[in-house]
C-alpha cells in the first residue's frame, strides 16, 4: 500500500484533521494534511504518493513557508556569495516585506503581485524601482524552490520599462553647481562628470592606493563594481590636479589626527567622524544645485552626461563602455542622451553642408523632392 489517510487521537479524542502515512524512497513518512476535508486530504495524498514513485522531490512542508523564512535565507545566500550589495538589498526588500510579511510564499501569486504593483504605484515608485523590487521577488522564489521549500514558481510580471531619465549637465551648469560645494566635493563630482562612475558605489568607496597620480590612473578592484569587473581610467590634466589637491587636504588632516587614512574622500572635519569615509552628501548637493540655480539635479546624471560627452567627443562606443562600466551596449544607449541644442547643431551642420550644392543640384533635388 502506498499510502494511506488516518485521524489521530487526543485523550481518547479523535480529532478532525487528516492524517497521511506514505513512504519516500522506501521510508515511511507521516505528515497532517492540514484540511478536515477527506477529498481535499486524499487529493494532497496522491499527490505525494504520485511524486514519490515518479523520484520527484516530495516537499512534506513547502506549504508552510512563510515570507520571513524565505526573505532570511535571501539574505544568507546574497552574505554567503557577496554577489549583492545587502544596503541596497535591505532598502529594496523592505517595500516587498511590508506587504507581504506573515504570507505563506506558496499562496503569493500573480494577482498578489499586481497589488503590490498598484500599492507601490500609489506611492509614486518609478517603474524602474518596481521592477528591480519584483526581481528580489522573483530571486527570493528560485532559491526557495531550489531548496525545495516551494513546489513550484510563480508568475511574476513586471511593469514596463519607464522611458529613461534625460537630465545631464551642460558645461556652465556643470561649473556653476561644483563652484557652491567644498574642494573635497569638487574632486568627486569631476570624477563622476568626466568618467560616468556612480558616485555613491564607485567614488565615494576609492581608497588612496587606488589613485596613481604618478602614472596618471584611477582604478576600481574586481568585484567592487555593480558588474564585478575591475576598471582603470587614465587621468586629464583638470582631474589630476584636482587629485592631487585632495590629497595635501588630506595629509593636512593625518597630521591633526595623528594616524594614517586609507580613503580618498574622507570626512576632513569634524569631531566625530574626522578621517572616516564619507558615506554621503546629498544636503551638500541639493544646497549648491539650488544656488546653482538648477534645483532638484541628480548625482546620477552625471553618468548620462559623461556618455553623451563622450559620443561628442568621438570617443570609440567600445573604449566609451569601459570608462563608464556599462556591460551592454544596450544599457549604454539609454544613457547616450541628445538633446535641444545636440539637435540645433544638427541642423546648422546639415544647412552648412546643403548649403554646399550648385544651383543646378539644387535645382535638381527640388524636382526629386517635389
Amino acid at each position: 500500500m502506498a499510502g494511506y489517510l488516518y485521524k489521530r487521537k487526543k485523550h481518547g479524542k479523535e480529532l478532525a484533521v487528516w492524517w497521511a502515512k506514505y513512504y519516500v524512497a522506501g521510508r515511511p513518512r507521516r505528515e497532517s494534511m492540514g484540511t478536515t476535508k477527506r477529498t481535499v486530504a486524499q487529493r494532497v495524498l496522491d499527490d505525494r504518493v504520485g511524486r514519490a514513485a515518479r523520484g520527484e522531490p516530495v516537499l512534506a512542508h513547502a506549504d508552510k513557508v512563510r515570507w520571513e523564512e524565505a526573505e532570511a535565507d535571501l539574505k544568507q545566500h546574497y552574505e554567503a556569495h557577496g554577489s549583492r550589495n545587502l544596503s541596497e538589498y535591505s532598502y529594496r526588500v523592505a517595500h516587498l516585506t511590508a506587504f507581504f510579511r506573515g504570507r505563506k510564499l506558496a499562496t503569493i501569486g500573480p494577482q498578489d503581485v499586481t497589488g503590490y504593483i498598484v500599492k507601490r504605484q500609489g506611492e509614486q515608485a518609478a517603474s524602474g524601482t518596481i521592477r528591480r523590487e519584483l526581481g528580489t521577488l522573483t530571486r527570493m522564489f528560485r532559491l526557495a524552490y531550489e531548496n525545495s521549500k516551494l513546489l513550484r514558481l510563480p508568475v511574476v510580471r513586471k511593469p514596463k520599462e519607464g522611458t529613461p531619465r534625460e537630465g545631464f549637465f551642460e558645461p556652465d551648469q556643470y561649473d556653476a553647481v561644483r563652484r557652491k560645494l567644498a574642494p573635497d566635493l569638487q574632486a568627486a563630482v569631476a570624477i563622476a562628470y568626466t568618467y560616468g562612475w556612480r558616485m555613491q558605489s564607485e567614488v565615494l568607496t576609492l581608497e588612496r592606493r587606488q589613485l596613481d597620480l604618478e602614472a596618471g590612473t584611477l582604478r576600481l578592484d574586481p568585484g567592487s563594481t555593480k558588474n564585478d569587473e575591475g576598471r582603470v581610467i587614465y587621468l586629464t590634466p583638470e582631474v589630476k590636479a584636482l587629485l592631487g589637491a585632495q590629497l595635501e587636504r588630506i595629509r593636512a588632516v593625518e597630521r591633526k589626527a595623528g594616524r594614517v587614512i586609507p580613503f580618498l574622500f574622507p570626512y576632513l572635519s569634524g569631531p566625530t567622524r574626522l578621517g572616516e569615509r564619507r558615506r554621503d552628501f546629498r544636503k551638500a548637493w541639493a544646497t549648491a544645485c539650488t544656488g546653482a540655480g538648477v534645483p532638484g539635479r541628480y548625482r546620477h546624471d552625471f553618468r548620462r552626461t559623461a556618455v553623451r560627452n563622450m559620443e561628442q567627443a568621438g570617443v570609440p562606443r567600445s573604449v566609451a563602455m569601459k570608462l563608464t562600466g556599462h556591460k551592454t551596449e544596450s544599457v549604454y544607449r539609454r544613457y547616450a542622451i541628445v538633446s535641444d541644442a545636440d539637435l540645433a547643431d544638427a541642423a546648422r551642420r546639415l544647412s552648412g553642408h546643403t548649403s554646399g550644392h550648385t544651383g543646378s543640384e539644387r535645382a535638381s533635388l527640388t524636382s526629386v523632392t517635389s
